[in-house]
């Protein structure tokens, strides 16, 4: 299915900047406070900007997409992991041959059945040597129980590219019974109005642990933030909070059962 951007990975970085690499240095700060060894996977890697940070501190990191295009971006624009093709639903890099896998920005919320969820979590588990890191960053499920600031107004954002203006508006809506957060985003272009579609699995937070539990992971953190997209943003030397309350929702586990 096609979508306007992760079919131009340079428009996704204009449009979703991080020239400070937040995200990355969020993850390696984990990865250091829990000693995890030095081989990594970014799992829904996208452009390869975190992965390349990883790569840039020293790890030895595989990036795996499904997207072509991001891909092919990555390596172009983001060269020293190496890239490759995988589907988070269910893929099979080897056994045991990371020390820690990431799932950053909601990658994992694209599981949205339960088959899709447990498909991802035995791969990791799979992926992952014993006593390796589960590394994840998403929304938050339990921010929509009885709160609608995020649904009430469509967001509404411009930016300029390359001398060409970009201007979208985003809905959500909550799909109670499918337990998904639903996207509609409508772009303006010079060829028309081009709308694309997306869905994201609300996860609550004891639902995570749950599920984690049932894989062998021993829950270390599970918190609201600070996070790379939390506000205020996380900074060197904030440690977790305790509460699981905001929009967004921050994991780590270590794998104790093979």
């Amino acid at each position: 299915m096609s979508n306007f951007l992760t079919d131009n990975p340079a428009l996704y970085e204009a449009r979703f900047p991080d020239a400070e690499r937040l995200a990355g240095r969020w993850a390696e700060d984990c990865l250091r406070r829990h000693g995890a060894g030095p081989c990594v996977l970014d799992l829904g890697c996208g452009t390869g900007r975190d992965a390349a940070y990883l790569h840039g501190a020293g790890r030895t990191v595989t990036g795996a997409d499904l997207s072509e295009a991001m891909l092919a971006h990555a390596r172009t624009v983001h060269p020293g992991p190496a890239y490759v093709e995988a589907d988070l639903h269910g893929f099979d890099l080897g056994a045991g041959e990371f020390d820690a896998v990431l799932c950053l920005d909601s990658a994992l919320l694209y599981c949205h059945t339960d088959d899709q969820l447990d498909g991802c979590l035995r791969a990791v588990r799979r992926a992952l040597a014993p006593g390796g890191l589960f590394v994840a960053e998403m929304r938050n499920g339990a921010y929509f129980l009885g709160r609608t600031d995020l649904l009430d107004t469509p967001g509404v954002n411009s930016f300029v590219w390359q001398g060409v203006s970009y201007r979208s508006t985003t809905t959500l809506t909550v799909d109670r019974t499918a337990q998904l957060l639903r996207r509609s985003r409508v772009w303006e272009t010079d060829d028309g109005p081009v709308e694309q579609r997306s869905a994201w699995r609300l996860l609550f937070p004891l639902e995570l642990r749950h599920r984690l539990a049932a894989y062998g992971f021993d829950v270390l953190e599970l918190h609201d933030g600070p996070g790379p997209r939390t506000e205020p943003p996380w900074r060197e030397g904030l440690l977790p909070g305790s509460s699981a309350d905001a929009d967004r929702l921050h994991v780590i586990a270590r794998l104790t059962t093979s």
